[in-house]
């Protein structure tokens, strides 16, 4: 297998296919699902094309068997970095650059959302 010499991921990325929100500035809501997420990125798939350099708020849910306690409901700004050709389907992949975040899960058990805030704030 040939290493890509455009690689420029610095932290690992994991396949998961979660429901999000996203909000444009505008107050556009879309549904949509994550295809991968990172402590510093996420990619995913929308039926129309956001610019290069678009912000917006995403809010996703980390369910029970991925944190190993109780549902952690995060909602991050982001800004897109690259935009791929639709897919036959007419989705367009697009991946962004997570600027900021903030856990709103309230009560339950902490371990795992102080874990994932130390590894958050330790790659940004």
């Amino acid at each position: 297998m040939q290493a890509d010499s455009h690689e420029r991921r610095t932290t690992r990325r994991f396949d998961m296919r979660l429901p999000a929100v996203v909000r444009l500035e505008q107050e556009e809501e879309f549904q949509t699902e994550t295809q991968n997420v990172s402590a510093r990125g996420v990619f995913f798939y929308l039926n129309r094309t956001l610019p290069t350099g678009t912000r917006f708020e995403v809010t996703l849910t980390f369910p029970p068997h991925i944190t190993l306690t109780d549902a952690v409901r995060v909602r991050f700004t982001a800004r897109v970095i690259r935009s791929e050709s639709p897919l036959p389907s007419s989705r367009i992949g697009t991946a962004a650059m997570i600027e900021d975040y903030e856990f709103l899960r309230s009560g339950g058990n902490t371990d795992f959302l102080s874990a994932l805030q130390k590894e958050w704030k330790a790659t940004n």
